[in-house]
């Protein structure tokens, strides 16, 4: 897991999660955040394109939640859980990054954000939502005639 990207994700999560909870944030209000918090610009611009890209298909995220999500509705769910399945089912339906990190990226922050039950109920959902072509696609595997920084990486 790559420490800088997963700080990314924490304070994307924390972007949504104040966007939820306080909806009149302006994104200069949330932009000026993510900016004191990753000093770094390619991880501000990681965190910050998350965020944005959340945003922007929230409502089609939030109703493929809703299908896979047996007995719970989005607007049930808790805060932290909601943005955090929101977050790993925009990196599963809409960018490359392989399902098990975004599996396990999701678990992480499901763990130190959430409750005691955060952790089986964002997987279980996020399990679901899982494209096939995700599924089925076997990372590429190293090259051993390439030098390790070479090898791809997430």
């Amino acid at each position: 897991m790559s420490n800088r990207r997963h700080k990314a994700r924490e304070v994307a999560l924390q972007m949504l999660y104040q966007q939820d909870l306080n909806p009149d944030a302006t994104p200069d209000e949330i932009r000026q955040q993510v900016q004191e918090a990753l000093t770094d610009e390619p991880l501000s611009r990681f965190a910050w394109n998350l965020f944005a890209g959340v945003m922007e298909a929230r409502k089609v995220i939030d109703q493929k939640i809703d299908t896979v999500a047996a007995n719970w509705s989005v607007s049930r769910m808790p805060a932290t859980d909601r943005n955090a399945i929101r977050l790993g089912a925009f990196e599963l339906l809409y960018t490359d990054t392989p399902a098990g990190v975004v599996i396990d990226e999701a678990l992480e922050l499901a763990k130190s954000f959430g409750g005691a039950n955060s952790v089986a109920f964002v997987n279980g959902i996020l399990d679901r939502l899982i494209p096939e072509e995700k599924r089925t696609r076997r990372p590429e595997q190293p090259n051993p005639e390439r030098p390790n920084d070479e090898q791809p990486s997430e």
